[in-house]
């Protein structure tokens, strides 16, 4: 079963740019339907951005244009690309593959959008 490793949160202010990794292990990475997601406080966790295994993506209307997911087959890694950050992008994203009707959950990285 691949195992999720989140990294690249933390503080930035609003406005700037933050770039989050998602590091996977296991062979069978590129067979993988990757997502990211995130959970504010005292809400529920939404999907943000979503990328096949074939490459098509998705993404929320609140992050369109200003997000943008990106797999590496050859790293086993999934990046999301944040710009434009704002105070209600502030949350814990995490990582999520899925294969099969199998889905697994990273433990999530915290990025904080303050001035």
């Amino acid at each position: 079963q691949v195992q999720l490793v989140e990294s690249g949160g933390g503080l930035v202010q609003p406005g700037g740019t933050l770039r989050l990794s998602c590091a996977a292990s296991g062979s069978i990475f590129s067979l993988y339907a990757m997502g990211w997601y995130r959970q504010a406080p005292g809400k529920q966790r939404e999907l943000v951005a979503h990328i096949t295994d074939s490459g098509n993506t998705n993404y929320a209307d609140s992050v369109k244009g200003r997000f943008t997911i990106s797999r590496d087959n050859a790293k086993n890694t999934v990046y999301l690309q944040m710009s434009s950050l704002k105070p209600e992008d502030t949350a814990v994203y995490y990582c999520n593959a899925g294969l099969s009707g199998m889905t697994v959950w990273g433990k999530g990285t915290l990025v904080i959008v303050s001035s």
